[in-house]
Parts: C-alpha cells; sequence; structure tokens
C-alpha cells in the first residue's frame, strides 16, 4: 500500500500484513477500526471507565509487540478482543479480587453443581424496550463481582465453551459452571426487580 488514503479500503488482512511489515499507518486504521469493540469488552469486564481506557491501550501495545505471531486462523477482530480479555484477566488478578468469593463453597452447600441447574426459564426483561433493555442489562452487570461478570460476559458475549472459559481464568469446569449459574440468577433476579421498578 502505497499511502494512508488507501487504508480506508483495504481489509483487516491487508491492513495486518502490512502492519507486520513495520508499516504503523497500517497499524493505526486497525486501532481506529477496532477501538470501541475493544474498549467496550474491558468495560464490560472492569466497569470503570479510567481502567478500560488504560487496559485498552495495553491490550493495543500487546498487539503490536505480538502482530507477528498472527496467523489469521481468526479474524483480527477475535484476535483482538482474546487480548483484551486476557490483560483485564491478569489486571483482576493482579488486584486479587477474583478470588474474593468462594462460589465453589455455596455450590457445595447447595449439594453440587447438579442442583444448581434452573428449574424453570424465566422472562424477567418482557416488556421492556430495546434502548432500556440495554440499559438495564448494563445495571444489573455492575452489581455483580469480578468473577461472576467475566465469565458471563465470556459466555454470553463472546460465546467461549465452558472448558475454554476455564482454561482461560485458570479454574475448573464446576466452578465455570457455578459462576456462570450464580450469574444469570443474579442477573435475572435484578433484572426483574428492575423491570418491576419500572411499573410495566
Amino acid at each position: 500500500m502505497s499511502g494512508s488514503a488507501d487504508y480506508s479500503s483495504a481489509d483487516d488482512a491487508a491492513l495486518v500484513r502490512a502492519a507486520q511489515g513495520g508499516d504503523t499507518a497500517a497499524f493505526e486504521e486497525l486501532v481506529a477500526r477496532h477501538r470501541d469493540k475493544v474498549y467496550s469488552r474491558a468495560y464490560s469486564i472492569v466497569r470503570n471507565e479510567d481502567d478500560a481506557l488504560d487496559l485498552s491501550q495495553e491490550a493495543w501495545i500487546h498487539a503490536w509487540q505480538r502482530l507477528r505471531q498472527f496467523h489469521g486462523q481468526a479474524s483480527f477482530a477475535t484476535w483482538m478482543t482474546r487480548i483484551v480479555i486476557n490483560v483485564c484477566i491478569d489486571w483482576l488478578r493482579q488486584r486479587k479480587r477474583l478470588e474474593a468469593e468462594s462460589i465453589e463453597q455455596w455450590a457445595d452447600e447447595l449439594g453440587g453443581i447438579e442442583q444448581l441447574m434452573p428449574i424453570e426459564t424465566v422472562n424477567p426483561t418482557e416488556g421492556l424496550e430495546r434502548a432500556e433493555l440495554r440499559n438495564r442489562i448494563d445495571e444489573a452487570l455492575g452489581q455483580l463481582s469480578d468473577a461472576h461478570r467475566l465469565v458471563l460476559v465470556l459466555h454470553e458475549f463472546e460465546g467461549m465453551k465452558y472448558r475454554q472459559i476455564a482454561k482461560l481464568m485458570g479454574c475448573s469446569l464446576g466452578t465455570v459452571m457455578s459462576r456462570l449459574f450464580y450469574a444469570r440468577r443474579r442477573m435475572a433476579t435484578l433484572l426483574s426487580s428492575l423491570k418491576n421498578e419500572t411499573g410495566k
């Protein structure tokens, strides 16, 4: 690519190849295209704007440093999302917050994972308008612990499987299942109460 005017019409794969060759302008175009999603994913995990901005920046630095390791097995957007998730998990671990709650003990007291399956499916968001629903979900997510919000984001938003999440978070499959169950139950309760507050 000969100039920055070409970048806007280039696809991600071409930009990655150029950036891997040392073209910083091509990488800047990738940042411009994907920075909002990267920031959004960081914010969905850490729930703080300043921290999310810092972690997003760190993720982009990691991406530039590791760009030659990207071989296109997944899309660049997916690769970047994985990087920012890893950066956020490392940050949470450093703050010693991931293990603050012992859901494993809570699950044992109830009789194990098999006892944690929901008996019925509820739709606590029925009747909420779409824009309002997004706000309610965001508000409810903010009330979850880091550990519960993280596993919910990875499973529901990123579509990751239980075993993938367990490997990424460095915990057991049972821990992932119990945290996800608790997070879903807590979200349903929060959304239901928020819905009731609207009088709908």
